[in-house]
């Protein structure tokens, strides 16, 4: 679900017509562009992650749909990156500290993973990552607190699988029981915000009806699987995670048997459903969470029946707002898509406008 480097300009704006629950402040939204970022249709910013200092770490794609990472500060100075030898790089994932970990495509189209790390980079293969062109590794998550990183590698058939880094650079390896070994299908784990400070990585697997099932794997290697009532038992239907917080709970959507997305947060081994008001409940559309922080607050979009996204930022007790970045487009696949909130629910994400072109926003209180 969740998936873009330099500003040149910066814009506040309003909400307009958002019900926002945290009316101690006054909300504020940034609007960038990453500098080098295409303008076309499918081209611009993509911020993915932002840590609690108010980072951001991302990727865009410039006029020729190549991609790079990028790094924003929390005083809206850029920073690019470009892995050594990439055709292509998406920056994934932040720590505290700045470390970033994401992925490149080699010249051959080969996957790589990378950690960044004062300024040094370190590339991250699987053992048993695939050479061929849309195999590889990539490295999806890093530790909040240090530089432990999950992800997961595609094999030379096609299938998924998940890894865990260590800090000393050993990497385990593991798949679901019940995973499909099919190509595309396997197991998955959650992106941008898929690994906590005890090591525990929630994640998702295709089995070989290509239906979705999820899992929370402990840092000792132990996987414990859970369900959602209402998910449904077709391909392309079921629970998928996105996210864990310190607390070991984790946000996702399940998909239902008309296509139907629908929230849940996972917490003590419960996991309670949620909707946004306004989202639509044909195939595609519906609520679909995105990242939880230390205090349990969640932020995503939902799709209303039109197609539009809208961003949502649900607090720990339950109750819902949502806000739409102006300039956001208003036809089907475009509109406001947040991706991460830190600690203090600043909130970053994409806004894709009337051109189909994708900007990056922060919004803060």
């Amino acid at each position: 679900m969740k998936r873009i480097q330099f500003v040149t300009l910066l814009l506040c704006a309003c909400l307009g017509s958002a019900l926002w629950l945290q009316a101690a402040g006054k909300v504020k939204i940034i609007k960038f562009n990453a500098p080098g970022a295409g303008t076309a249709k499918g081209q611009g910013t993509e911020p993915l992650a932002i840590n609690k200092t108010g980072a951001i770490a991302g990727f865009y794609l410039d006029s020729a749909s190549a991609e790079h990472g990028f790094l924003r500060s929390n005083k809206g100075a850029f920073t690019e990156i470009d892995a050594p030898g990439a055709a292509g790089t998406q920056a994934e994932s932040m720590n505290t500290a700045g470390d970033i970990s994401g992925f490149y495509t080699d010249s051959n189209g080969v996957l790589h993973g990378f950690l960044l790390c004062g300024g040094t980079y370190t590339t991250i293969d699987a053992p048993d990552a695939g050479t061929g062109s849309g195999q590889g590794t990539e490295a999806l998550n890093i530790d909040p607190s240090g530089t432990t990183i999950a992800g997961i590698y595609i094999d030379s058939a096609g299938v998924n699988h998940g890894f865990v880094r260590a800090t000393d650079g050993k990497i385990t390896e593991f798949s679901a029981k019940g995973a499909g070994t099919g190509s595309g299908q396997g197991t998955f784990t959650a992106g941008v915000d898929g690994i906590n400070h005890a090591g525990t990585v929630p994640g998702t697997y295709s089995d070989s009806a290509g239906v979705f099932h999820s899992f929370v794997r402990a840092a000792n290697g132990k996987i414990t699987k859970f369900a959602v009532s209402g998910a449904g038992t077709g391909a392309g239907q079921g629970v998928l995670v996105s996210g864990i917080n310190t607390a070991d709970e984790v946000p996702g959507i399940y998909i239902d048997s008309a296509g139907a997305f629908h929230g849940y947060v996972l917490a003590n081994g419960k996991a309670t459903k949620f909707n946004v008001a306004g989202a639509g409940t044909g195939s595609g559309q519906g609520t679909e969470p995105e990242n939880i922080n230390t205090g349990g607050d969640t932020t995503g979009q939902y799709v209303d029946s039109n197609g539009v996204n809208h961003g949502f930022l649900r607090i720990a007790s339950g109750k819902i707002g949502t806000f739409n970045v102006q300039g956001a487009g208003r036809a089907s696949g475009q509109g406001t898509i947040p991706s991460s909130n830190n600690d203090t629910d600043a909130i970053t994400g994409t806004y894709v406008d009337s051109a189909g072109v994708f900007h990056g926003f922060l919004l803060t209180q």
